[in-house]
This record gives structure tokens, C-alpha cells and sequence, in this order.
């Protein structure tokens, strides 16, 4: 693999692990799912995985189509998807669930959890879905197949972090995963500024 698609493969990685971050997002699937046995919360686990893959990858696909659709120019998406994403970030870091990831979704006891909250919106949320469509804006299908590869890669991740929720948090603790959220909050902050620069950039033909 050449030197550019490996660079960009690990910031589509990094970008994916801070805006879905398997760690952080363990202690909500744990209270979601505490009342379940541990079959029945990898049932769970798998439905929700399963689930926000079909849906990011549906953006990433046909992400273009809904822009011709829409109207939508790409300055505009990266613009306001750079905002969205920081906004995520920022709530991170001041400890708060963020509104824009969806944390705070209401559920009531009859609502399947793998579906929601769990798929959506708190894997698949716009945050995750905007920052996998910035990765393919360029509508290079090699680059697309990786962040569709990539992406895989975390929701591989994510179900093996809530299938061994139990041992994560009693070898972590909440203190570490606490600490952990926030740096992913900055990393995830400093990717929503990238976005907006690039918008900006490309919104007025600025190079460099």
C-alpha cells in the first residue's frame, strides 16, 4: 500500500475509534443491557454491530446520490457535518451525554435496544455517519472501500468490547474509561475543526 492511502487509512481509523470509541460507549451498553443474561447480550450486541454497519455503509454507498438529491455541495456537508462532530467532541470533554450522538435517546422497557439507542443513534449517529461520508466525499472507489473496510474493522471491535463488558469495566474501572472519554473528545474536536477548515477552503477555492 502506498505511503497516501496508508496515511489516510489511519486517520479514517483514528477518526472512526474517537467518534465511536468502543471503550467509552461500554459502560452504556452495560446499563442498556444489565438486566439481560450474558446470551442474551451478545444477541444484543450482534443485532446492534450488525445494524449501525448496514447503516453507515448505506451513507458511505449512496452518500453522493443524497447529496445530488438534496442540493447538498460538498463545502456545505463537510461545513456543517465539521460543526456537528465538534460539537460531539466538546460534549466529551465537559463530561456531558452528547445531543448530537444521541446518548440521551429515551427507551422504554418494551423498545428493542439493540435498534435503538444502541444502532441508532449511538453507533450510527450522525456523528459516526457524517464523519464516514467526509472520508468519501472525493468519490475515489478505492478510498471507499477502505473506510467501508475500516469501519468494519471498528464494529468488529465495538461488538468484542460489549460482548466483554463486564471484564473491560472491572479491569479498567470508571475513573480510566472516564479519562479515556475526554481524550477522545479532544481528538474527536480537533477532527470537527479539520472538517470546517476543509469546508471553508473548498467553499472559496483556498489551497494549501
Amino acid at each position: 500500500m502506498e505511503h497516501g492511502l496508508f496515511s489516510f487509512a489511519l486517520v479514517v481509523f483514528t477518526g472512526f475509534f474517537a467518534i465511536m470509541n468502543p471503550i467509552a460507549n461500554t459502560p452504556i451498553f452495560i446499563g442498556l443491557v444489565e438486566d439481560l443474561d450474558p446470551a442474551a447480550r451478545r444477541i444484543t450486541a450482534r443485532r446492534a454491530t450488525l445494524t449501525a454497519f448496514f447503516i453507515v455503509t448505506s451513507f458511505i454507498l449512496f452518500g453522493q446520490f443524497i447529496f445530488q438529491v438534496f442540493g447538498i455541495t460538498i463545502p456545505a456537508f463537510k461545513i456543517t457535518g465539521g460543526i456537528l462532530v465538534f460539537i460531539v467532541g466538546l460534549d466529551m470533554l465537559r463530561s456531558r451525554k452528547s445531543e448530537v450522538h444521541g446518548h440521551d435517546t429515551p427507551t422504554t422497557p418494551d423498545d428493542d435496544i439493540a435498534i435503538t439507542p444502541l444502532a441508532i443513534p449511538i453507533l450510527a449517529g450522525p456523528g459516526t455517519i457524517v464523519t464516514a461520508m467526509n472520508y468519501v466525499t472525493s468519490g475515489d472507489l478505492l478510498r471507499m472501500v477502505l473506510v467501508i473496510l475500516i469501519f468494519g474493522i471498528m464494529i468488529i471491535l465495538t461488538y468484542i468490547a460489549f460482548s466483554l463488558s463486564d471484564k473491560i469495566m472491572d479491569k479498567l474501572g470508571k475513573n480510566l474509561i472516564m479519562v479515556i472519554a475526554k481524550i477522545m473528545g479532544l481528538i474527536i474536536a480537533i477532527i470537527g475543526t479539520e472538517m470546517v477548515i476543509a469546508g471553508i477552503k473548498m467553499a472559496f477555492g483556498w489551497k494549501g
